[in-house]
């Protein structure tokens, strides 16, 4: 008897999911969002689908926004809380902004970070 746990080094969540709202990518292009914009800010994500583990503080996770299943890098993020309902088969948690990816940078991580062809954003 075993159990299955995915290890992730990315938060890839949607907007449902608790994406935050404040970060919107149209306008990031034209006036970059730094992560001191966010400094006391502490997000929530909920209903990840799956028992999930994140790297915990002081080392980073990758954040990326699910728009219609293709994933834009945004940054790093610290994890600070997660939540397992193991009746609903999901995760939830808590984290907090540590890294905005410039738009410059937004265009050349999805090639370095993932390499997925299927989930490329830009």
């Amino acid at each position: 008897m075993g159990s299955y746990i995915e290890t992730n080094d990315t938060l890839q969540i949607t907007r449902e999911q608790g994406f935050p709202e404040e970060l919107n990518y149209e306008k990031h292009k034209l006036k970059p969002y730094k992560a001191e914009d966010f400094k006391d800010k502490i997000f929530e994500f909920k209903d990840k689908p799956n028992i999930r583990v994140y790297h915990r503080p002081p080392v980073r996770n990758f954040l990326a926004q699910n728009i219609d299943g293709k994933w834009l890098y945004w940054g790093l993020i610290h994890m600070l809380e997660i939540h397992h309902d193991y009746i609903k088969n999901t995760t939830s948690g808590k984290y907090k902004i540590i890294y905005i990816n410039t738009p410059e940078e937004m265009k050349h991580a999805h090639n370095i970070i993932d390499r997925n062809e299927n989930t490329k954003y830009i």
